[in-house]
């Protein structure tokens, strides 16, 4: 049986490569001082939207020179699909947020909907405060309201895009730069 679209090689030969990794680590880098700068020593919690923010947050977080707390979440719309539905919980934070800042840190702001569910669960546990990085935001006007990035890295177009995190149908997730589908 073959799968209902191309393959990750058919993918990238029809693909154009919007950033490489040098210049995914130098906006990284710039990201974790302007976190530094917001935090003014304060101890966060960083909280990873796994699994496409692996990559991005694993750097990030070497970047960043404050003193952090680590937790994690899954959460997801999408499982393998290029269209959401319903958000599916597969891990909920284990770090108490109450009276906390919460760093939450994703691969790319989109439209919006698991970051928001995510960002006001984080509310709803006393977080005082959530801010969220994002590795990349789809330029488009689909945004839900009320939902932005407080440090983003890049602005994509609105195509399919994957590598550094973020899959074509679960693969590609390790691709060292961002590749966005032609057509």
């Amino acid at each position: 049986m073959t799968a209902p679209y191309p393959t990750l090689a058919q993918a990238l030969a029809n693909a154009d490569v919007l950033h490489e990794r040098a210049e995914i680590e130098t906006v990284i880098a710039d990201l974790g001082r302007r976190i530094d700068a917001a935090l003014d020593g304060e101890r966060a919690v960083f909280l990873t939207v796994m699994n496409g923010a692996l990559m991005f947050a694993g750097q990030l977080a070497l970047s960043v020179r404050t003193d952090l707390e680590f937790d994690y979440v899954h959460a997801t719309r999408y499982r393998g699909a290029t269209a959401g539905s319903d958000l599916c919980w597969l891990r909920e934070p284990q770090v108490p947020l109450a009276d906390r800042t919460v760093l939450l840190v994703d691969d790319i702001l989109d439209e919006g909907h698991t970051l928001k569910a995510v960002r006001d669960d984080c509310l709803v546990r006393g977080a005082k405060r959530v801010l969220i990085a994002s590795l990349c935001r789809k330029l488009h006007g689909r945004c839900v309201e009320g939902i932005d990035s407080d440090f983003n890295g890049l602005e994509l177009p609105d195509r399919y895009v994957f590598g550094y995190g973020m899959d074509y149908h679960e693969q590609g997730r390790n691709l060292p730069a961002i590749y966005a589908l032609r057509d």
